[in-house]
């Protein structure tokens, strides 16, 4: 059985719960990190040297790294129509994974989610808070153009590509930010939210983590 470590509040370890989620694979989830602890003990660090979540364990094959198990996770289970065999098809998902990683992600959740909502008002860094929300709305606002003309990132079907972007989603219209008018991501965040996985996995509440900066 698929063994999973994590936090199910942890952003990284969602993005992959929710895959399983839509895969419908059974499983055995142990929490770590956090409250749970974990991370430093010898038997994980043997799994993941970094020591951090999610890890995956998949008859004897350990993953480590959300999006890499995210590839993983699709390509062992192609049934799931999340993978495929042409590199340039899987390039219009892939390119929208690194981007959510190394553009939207850093942005948002540690600049935004992080640096306003988890700090305690009398700690944040203004200027820094103002600059990424600003960024962030031009993130936004380019993900609106590009759902103009298709109801998903990767086109007309759900794919991977809508799992990393799409996590944001939850957060970032659930805390008391400006927001500029996106209504093409907006529809897109309604059609996320129908489905099961989505709602069982990302739609958790997080109002335990305001103001608090330790796990």
């Amino acid at each position: 059985m698929l063994k999973i470590w994590g936090r199910r509040d942890a952003f990284n370890v969602q993005k992959v719960m929710w895959l399983v989620g839509e895969l419908g694979l059974p499983h055995l989830h142990t929490p770590a990190g956090g409250s749970a602890g974990g991370l430093d003990d010898p038997a994980f660090l043997a799994m993941n040297p970094h020591g951090r979540v999610p890890v995956i364990d998949d008859g004897g094959t350990v993953v480590w790294e959300s999006h890499t198990i995210l590839r993983y996770l699709a390509a062992r289970h192609t049934a799931g129509g999340f993978w495929s065999d042409d590199p340039a098809t899987r390039s219009q998902a892939e390119r929208w994974m690194d981007w959510s990683a190394t553009t939207l992600q850093p942005d948002f959740l540690t600049g935004v989610f992080w640096g306003f909502y988890r700090t305690l008002e009398a700690q944040r860094d203004g200027p820094a808070v103002a600059d990424k929300l600003a960024r962030c709305a031009r993130h936004m606002e380019l993900l609106d153009r590009e759902l103009a003309d298709r109801p998903y990132l990767g086109g007309d079907r759900f794919g991977l590509a809508d799992i990393p972007a799409g996590l944001n989603l939850f957060r970032y219209f659930g805390i008391p930010i400006d927001r500029p008018s996106v209504p093409n991501v907006e529809a897109w965040y309604r059609r996320l939210q129908e489905r099961p996985a989505y709602r069982e996995h990302v739609m958790l509440p997080f109002d335990h983590l305001f103001g608090r900066l330790a796990f």
